[in-house]
């Protein structure tokens, strides 16, 4: 049961990790080199998307971590996956408080229709979600050790 637990936390949690990398570091800087309406479109389409599926997933990461160090009480294992939980709660937190209300504002700006510091917005949520993706790396990194100590 636990190992079974361990492999489904890290896989959930890891491919949450890759989804998020990949937009910090692939997708959300070639969007913010596009010109207004394009980078708006398509950001305002991520924002949309992503924002309906990631709540669930962030959760979901979070009620595993917690999960598996229960099932791991006192042992090392449990140490490490409790870390990773805080850590997840660290997430959803800078989440809900600073990246959510970019992400409500910008999903439904438009070429005829934005800010004038939109760009500016756009970065200031990239440099959240940079800080964001390290937690989530900590995290993932912390769940994979308390997998291999099971």
């Amino acid at each position: 049961m636990e190992t079974a637990l361990a492999v489904v936390t890290v896989t959930v949690v890891g491919l949450m990790v890759g989804v998020e990398l990949a937009v910090a570091v692939v997708i959300n800087p070639i969007l913010l080199q596009l010109d207004a309406g394009a980078s708006l479109t398509a950001r305002a389409y991520g924002a949309r998307m992503l924002g309906r599926a990631m709540p669930f997933w962030y959760v979901g990461s979070l009620v595993l971590a917690g999960a598996l160090a229960a099932v791991a009480w006192g042992t090392s294992a449990a140490t490490a996956s409790l870390v990773a939980a805080a850590l997840l709660v660290v997430t959803v937190l800078m989440s809900v408080l600073w990246l959510v209300p970019i992400n409500n504002r910008s999903s439904s700006w438009t070429a005829e229709d934005h800010p004038a510091d939109w760009r500016e917005q756009h970065r200031r949520w990239d440099r959240l979600h940079i800080a964001r993706v390290a937690f989530l790396v900590a995290a993932f990194a912390l769940v994979g050790l308390a997998a291999a100590l099971i």
